[in-house]
């Protein structure tokens, strides 16, 4: 039994851990050193539903590991991963671009396997002992909630993995020695989606609506949240997805596919369909409109941002808890853009960024972008400044970073690297587009409820004007669409793709478009190469409501050539010889010939800009952010040398061009990021990457503790 008490010991630890101390059973720096817990632990924690609603808040500690935040954040022709380091290993680089390997720890993803049994064991002990309690209200609607809690760690190992091990009672329960308990095999996933999807069914009306709950804000399931995570999972249940054959695991199997059953399917849809509407007609929810100065989109991540809840639960369906030194998670610290150098935040460089394909896409009149995207960093304008001068320094198209978690927007954390921003799982838009999406599979096309959600999402961005497909598969693709400039860092999009066997579309429709970009071709032949950006101080204050830099886009032939020509810095002659201090002097001229061609060109712009006024700079867009000529221009607009070479970002893309002929490195090349050997998404293979490997490198590893996991087919 000594196996058994250890079992026992560690789930308790785990699942406890988000609970009020009271309850602990004991306490302990180090949870490897205390004791054994013994079944009689067990009935003290079930002993009645008040200390069993601790257990199962408990539950939703690890949910969201950040394996999903940080590694498949990325390969959605959205979010790319930015390390220090160009393609090499134990970078995210590797996740982002689809090169997987079993063997090679950063190559797949590992940790979410354990985390999601860890917390399925949890529920199922806990389903197990609050159904042994009196029925009551509270029990009924923890149990709705484990379930919930249950079927959203399967959906996220099926989402990673495919067929995966089914277990639906707890291992307390059964002989630890026995083979099959300790080494499952997979299970169709299909026949896990249809229990877990009758399992939130069969219990979702037991959960209260948040506006019944005293929950406060959505950090738990309420019923909406029950009804959203069901629909979610029955468009991936229904959805496509990469298939073998489970008995010859023969790589010529391999397959992207729906389940056989076509009207299974269907039901599948409509139940996902019947949630989504049951959410739209209570009528509880709704987006976040424009207020207080900002744009309702603005607005939303805003007030998310500084922990604001009650401004913003209308539209949160559910997050996950991220607050103080214990629960604060690392999500506020990676996605928390838009990098700092240092200064009032602290140093902290997100390592991933937009594609600038991505943020071109949008109308002009979309107010998402700039919340989104953002085409600044924080840095320092003269480094050891005494006056401690912070500025918001314009990017390049190589440099564009997210915007939504922004540490600007954040609230005073108690750590500099915790953020105390929570996760956020699903929002009332992403109701609205699924919505779409049902209504358009169930009616073989677009129907008139299906495009007003989708108008909704549409109207609130500022972009209702743009046309509606009436194709089914044009429809689909434009719901895809809006879900990219919606749900963007929210950690949905890849799987979106794959479910909706889109990945290969978008996949080759980013690199070729990379590559007109590269080549100022196509849609991006008139793409401005040059920006104007004024030096802007930094307000260095936690939960400004600063948004983005203004810039002046330089269109005109004449204009553009004045200021290539004026280069910010001096290039020696043939065989001419120059000094350090020669150099520096020559250096000086330049820039001071470059600022007043730049203040001519304002001038034309109806900008006054003498040595008292605002000082501006140039960007080429297309450049390297550190290219001789940007850092030239910055220098001039009285930036010191280090900080006119400092980003908050991984080196490895700021330091790279985007244009071919802008490229700086290899001139007439193209960046070794938009095409070659090491180019972007450059492990792509359909009908294998769209799911990872099991890792099997060491001990904790799937394949190495459990041999009767068959790899996935394609890495045989």
């Amino acid at each position: 039994m000594k196996m058994k008490k250890i079992k026992i010991q560690s789930l308790l630890a785990a699942a406890i851990m988000l609970g009020s101390a009271p309850v602990m059973l004991t306490s302990c720096d180090d949870t490897l050193d205390m004791p054994s817990y013994t079944a009689d632990d067990i009935d003290f924690v079930f002993s009645d539903e008040k200390k069993a609603e601790i257990f199962v808040k408990g539950c939703y500690r690890g949910l969201v590991h950040e394996e999903q935040y940080r590694q498949y954040n990325t390969g959605d022709g959205v979010t790319y991963a930015a390390e220090d380091q160009y393609g090499t290993i134990g970078s995210k680089w590797n996740i982002s671009n689809f090169i997987y390997n079993p063997t090679l720890g950063p190559y797949t993803l590992s940790t979410t396997y354990s985390e999601s049994y860890r917390i399925i064991e949890a529920c199922n002990v806990g389903i197990e002992n609050i159904s042994a309690l009196p029925e009551t209200k509270k029990t009924k609607a923890l149990l709705g909630e484990l379930y919930t809690l249950r079927a959203f760690c399967y959906h996220n190992l099926i989402r990673f993995y495919g067929d995966v091990p089914a277990k639906w009672e707890p291992d307390l329960n059964k002989d630890i020695t026995d083979p099959a308990v300790i080494r499952p095999s997979r299970t169709s996933r299909d026949v896990i989606y249809d229990h877990i999807i009758k399992d939130i069914q069969d219990h979702y009306d037991d959960i209260p609506w948040l506006s019944e709950s005293d929950y406060g804000f959505p950090e738990r399931i309420t019923k909406q949240g029950a009804l959203a995570i069901l629909a979610r999972i029955c468009l991936h249940a229904g959805g496509y997805s990469l298939r073998w054959d489970l008995e010859t695991y023969s790589p010529a199997s391999l397959r992207m596919a729906r389940r056989d059953d076509a009207n299974r399917v269907r039901e599948i849809y409509d139940i996902a369909d019947k949630a989504l509407n049951e959410i739209i007609m209570h009528n509880e929810n709704d987006l976040v409109k424009a207020g207080g100065g900002m744009t309702g989109f603005q607005n939303l991540f805003y007030n998310y941002c500084q922990r604001n809840f009650g401004a913003v639960s209308q539209e949160f369906i559910f997050h996950i808890a991220g607050l103080g030194t214990t629960t604060n998670s690392t999500f506020g610290v990676f996605n928390g853009q838009p990098g700092c150098s240092g200064g009032y935040y602290g140093q902290r460089r997100p390592l991933q960024a937009k594609f600038p394909t991505y943020y071109l896409s949008f109308d002009p009149a979309d107010t998402r972008r700039d919340v989104a995207c953002t085409h600044y960093s924080v840095t320092f304008l003269k480094e050891n400044d005494p006056d401690g001068v912070w500025v918001n320094v314009g990017t390049g198209y190589s440099s564009i970073l997210g915007g939504k978690f922004r540490v600007q927007w954040a609230t005073a954390p108690a750590e500099s690297n915790k953020r105390n921003i929570d996760i956020p799982v699903l929002r009332y838009a992403d109701v609205l587009l699924m919505y779409a999406e049902t209504q358009n599979f169930l009616n073989n096309g677009p129907t008139g409820a299906g495009i007003a959600a989708l108008q909704q999402v549409r109207d609130r961005a500022g972009v209702g004007h743009l046309p509606v497909p009436q194709g089914f598969d044009e429809f689909q693709k434009a719901v895809m669409q809006e879900r990219m400039w919606e749900l963007s860092d929210e950690f949905t999009l890849r799987s979106d793709l794959i479910r909706m066997d889109l990945l290969d579309w978008q996949v080759n429709k980013t690199k070729q478009e990379l590559v007109e970009l590269s080549d100022h071709t196509g849609k991006y032949a008139d793409v401005p190469r040059l920006r104007l950006y004024p030096v802007t101080p930094d307000e260095c204050s936690y939960g400004t409501k600063f948004l983005t830099l203004p810039y002046i886009e330089i269109t005109d032939a004449n204009e553009y050539a004045t200021l290539i020509a004026a280069e910010p810095f001096y290039t020696p002659a043939e065989g001419e010889t120059l000094t350090g201090p020669q150099k520096n002097r020559k250096d000086a001229e330049a820039r001071k010939n470059h600022l007043a061609k730049l203040r001519e060109i304002l001038g034309n712009h109806g900008i006054a800009n003498s040595e008292t006024d605002q000082q501006w700079y140039v960007m080429n867009m297309f450049q390297p952010w550190n290219s001789a000529y940007n850092k030239g221009s910055r220098q001039a607009a009285g930036f010191s040398s280090d900080g006119a070479n400092s980003l908050g970002v991984g080196k490895s893309y700021f330091t790279m061009a985007t244009g071919r002929e802008e490229n700086t490195i290899d001139p007439g090349q193209y960046p070794i990021w938009i095409q070659g050997e090491s180019a972007t998404y450059c492990g792509y293979e359909r009908n294998k990457v769209e799911l990872f490997p099991f890792a099997n490198i060491s001990v904790g590893h799937p394949l190495i503790d459990n041999p009767n996991l068959k790899q996935h087919p394609g890495y045989n």
